[in-house]
């Protein structure tokens, strides 16, 4: 990790073009049909796969109504609270933290809608790190493509995972096929996202983020693939990590 040095800014993971690139789009975080529309898709397989994994460290029902009471989780870069909000249903504790002050509104004024108590924060991951909190549960979701540093950007999230706890991380594969299908075809060709969202040379390989996990003193249990299926309009786990792809560690 990089030493200050007296009188020089602190480190930083947040790439200011992309806080700037999503707060302009923040109005439509729970817009179903909206700019998010992949995320909301997205959000089944996800929250299944989050819930089922975290069950079965802790020792919970996954059908129980409330399964993570007790644990405190933190989403960081937690956007508009798209997984906050269904982690604050099954019980957790949640601490939603995004770079982005205009998403930590949004998210806010929706959850005070839903009668849903978060508490969202409009902070980086080294400054909660920096801070000593610590987690059950950190989801690291879609957005270890956007910072500015991936290596800091990992260790902070590492750092905070608790003894026996656990951190999810999706992301991106680099590879030709999440170039075609990821940038052509859901930014130029489908139109799922508005061009710009992504930047290839940015997206990260599992073997990278295993890497980077690993020297934050965490454990990979499992990887998982993540494809959508246009027939049924469908996300599903799978074993294909050459797009979109999950990777579970713990402490």
């Amino acid at each position: 990790m990089k030493q200050e040095t007296s009188g020089s800014p602190a480190p930083s993971t947040v790439d200011d073009a992309e806080v700037a690139k999503f707060s302009a789009m923040a109005s439509q975080w729970w817009d179903p049909d909206g700019k998010f529309k992949p995320l909301h898709r997205f959000n089944p397989v996800r929250l299944g796969y989050i819930r089922d994994r975290a069950c079965a460290r802790f020792d919970r029902g996954p059908r129980d109504r409330r399964p993570f009471e007790g644990l405190r989780l933190l989403d960081i870069g937690c956007g508009g609270g798209l997984l906050c909000e269904p982690m604050a249903r099954l019980g957790a504790d949640v601490v939603g933290a995004d770079a982005s002050p205009t998403n930590i509104a949004v998210a806010s004024l929706h959850a005070g809608e839903m009668g849903l108590e978060i508490d969202y924060r409009a902070t980086r991951a080294e400054t909660l790190a920096e801070a000593g909190e610590t987690f059950d549960i950190v989801l690291n979701m879609e957005v270890v493509e956007h910072v500015a540093d991936v290596s800091l950007f990992m260790a902070a999230c590492a750092s905070m995972v608790r003894p026996g706890g656990l951190m999810f991380t999706a992301t991106l594969n680099r590879t030709l096929k999440s170039f075609a299908l990821a940038i052509v075809g859901a930014e130029y060709i489908l139109r799922w996202l508005p061009k710009g969202t992504h930047q290839w040379e940015k997206f990260v390989t599992p073997d990278e983020l295993r890497a980077s996990i690993e020297a934050g003193g965490l454990r990979v249990e499992d990887t998982r693939g993540v494809i959508y299926n246009p027939f049924t309009d469908a996300w599903s786990l799978s074993t294909d990590t050459d797009v979109n792809y999950m990777i579970l560690a713990g402490r």
